[in-house]
């Protein structure tokens, strides 16, 4: 036999484990893996440029000049992502009598109460939704709470706009018969048709004036979303699929070389004469 053809066949047959079940299942466990850490890696990338549009597109809002409300949102207006957080100033006055709270809402201590909605009476007549900010849940969650008046008269609000809420953007159910003057979700369409007004689109979180002795405690600044950690996950997925390959070719490796250990201590056995 041809010498480039015996080292051939003695090649092939160092690697003929290959073809038991145990590494053919391996080995199909390690193509399977590849594609699928790729593309956990592209989904970990579209995390990233997501929650990184929506920073610029917050810190671009929360830094943006006020303006007054009615330039940003009308009765009917849905509230784009590119108006959401922005500043806006209003000139008119509360109507404590219609105001309603939002239940199951926490504050930054993560603790439960209520959101307090209070229609906001502009010059024109149409009405402002105004979240005025956060207040416990004492005593029963039936009853409605005793909440601090707002401001009296003629009184100019600043907030940031925020779009109407719905379940499938919150997951928050819109449940139905719940105490008087409670809901689950703020929503100017629903808030048109309790108080027979005209409402605009969307609503505000106040921040200004400031609430007198600190309650309704005003709902704080959006924070960001940790985009970095989603472009670390990223180089990570990819980098898990990198090593797949070479795991298995270490593998690979190490079975042959422990193969022909074996094989090697056996042949002075196998070799030696038989004792008379």
């Amino acid at each position: 036999m041809h010498p480039t053809a015996r080292r051939y066949r003695r090649g092939v047959h160092r690697y003929r484990f290959l073809l038991s079940r145990q590494w053919v299942i391996l080995t199909l466990v390690a193509i399977a893996l590849i594609p699928t850490m790729i593309e956990l890696g592209f989904w970990q990338q579209h995390r990233y440029e997501e929650r990184t549009a929506r920073n610029d597109l917050v810190s671009a809002a929360l830094h943006a000049e006020p303006v007054p409300v009615e330039r940003l949102t009308s009765p009917g207006h849905e509230v784009t992502r590119a108006e959401k957080y922005r500043t806006v100033t209003a000139t008119g006055t509360f109507d404590p009598a219609r105001e309603v709270v939002v239940r199951r809402r926490t504050n930054a201590d993560d603790e439960v109460g209520f959101h307090v909605l209070t229609p906001f009476v502009l010059d024109d007549g149409k009405v402002l939704l105004v979240n005025r900010g956060w207040i416990p849940a004492n005593g029963s969650q039936t009853a409605f709470p005793k909440i601090p008046a707002p401001p009296a008269g003629r009184t100019t609000v600043t907030g940031r706009l925020m779009a109407d809420e719905t379940t499938a953007a919150s997951g928050i159910k819109n449940v139905k018969g719940l105490p008087d003057r409670q809901i689950m979700l703020i929503n100017s369409a629903e808030e048109a048709r309790r108080l027979g007004a005209e409402v605009l689109g969307g609503y505000i979180q106040q921040t200004a004036p400031e609430p007198k002795g600190g309650s309704p405690q005003q709902i704080s600044d959006p924070g960001s979303e940790d985009a970095p950690l989603n472009y670390a996950y990223m180089i990570q997925w990819w980098l898990f699929a990198a090593a797949v390959p070479v795991g298995w070719w270490f593998l690979v490796r190490r079975e042959v070389r422990d193969r022909e250990e074996t094989a090697a201590e056996r042949q002075p056995e196998e070799s030696a004469p038989a004792a008379v």
